[in-house]
C-alpha cells in the first residue's frame, strides 16, 4: 500500500496568502456595486420621466394645450390612458407627486426635504420625492440625499422641463 500525503503546512499558508491578496484587490470593486446599482436605477427613473414627458407633450400638442399654463380654469389636461387625465404645464408633466405618479406609473414616498432622505409619508414605495414650487427632487428610498436628481417643470411655453445633472457613483 502507498502512503497518502496531504498538503504541507507551507503549501496551505501560501494558498491562504494568495487568496487574501485576491480578496483585498477584488473587494473594493464588489463593494462599489451598490452605488453603481443605485445610480443605474436613478438614471432609469430619469429616463422614464423623460419618456413619459415626450408622450404627454405629443398628446398635449394634438389636443392644442401645449402652450397653456396649468393655472387656468379649466386646467389643461390630456388623456394618457391611465384613467386619470394628466394635468399639464405648458404641455409637459407637472412636477407634483400626483402627476408624476400618474404619468410615469411610479409610487413615491414623501421626503422631509430635498437634502434630507428621511421619509415623512411612507407609502412603502421604492422612490422618494420632495416637491416645491414646480421642482421635484427624486431619489431611491434608502439612498443618501446626494444620490438624487431634480425635475423642474416647464417655466413657459418656450422652455421645456429641466433635469439636473446626475450624481456620480461616489454620491450614491
Amino acid at each position: 500500500m502507498k502512503k497518502q500525503q496531504g498538503f504541507t503546512l507551507i503549501e496551505l499558508v501560501v494558498v491562504i496568502i494568495i487568496l487574501g491578496i485576491l480578496a483585498v484587490t477584488a473587494a473594493p470593486k464588489f463593494i462599489n456595486l451598490q452605488s453603481d446599482a443605485r445610480l443605474s436605477a436613478l438614471n432609469g427613473a430619469k429616463s422614464a420621466i423623460q419618456g413619459a414627458n415626450s408622450l404627454v407633450y405629443s398628446k398635449a400638442a394634438l389636443a392644442g394645450v401645449e402652450r397653456t399654463a396649468s393655472n387656468g380654469t379649466p386646467a389643461p389636461s390630456v388623456d394618457i390612458g391611465t384613467g386619470t387625465p394628466a394635468v399639464t404645464q405648458f404641455g409637459y408633466i407637472q412636477a407634483t407627486l400626483a402627476e408624476l405618479e400618474n404619468a410615469v406609473d411610479m409610487d413615491f414616498n414623501v421626503g422631509t426635504s430635498p437634502t434630507d432622505p428621511t421619509i415623512t409619508t411612507d407609502n412603502n414605495a421604492e422612490w422618494t420625492i420632495w416637491t416645491v414650487n414646480g421642482v421635484a427632487t427624486i431619489w431611491q428610498t434608502g439612498s443618501p440625499a446626494a444620490c438624487s436628481f431634480t425635475y423642474t417643470q416647464a417655466a413657459d411655453a418656450n422652455t421645456p422641463p429641466v433635469y439636473s445633472v446626475m450624481p456620480t457613483a461616489d454620491d450614491c
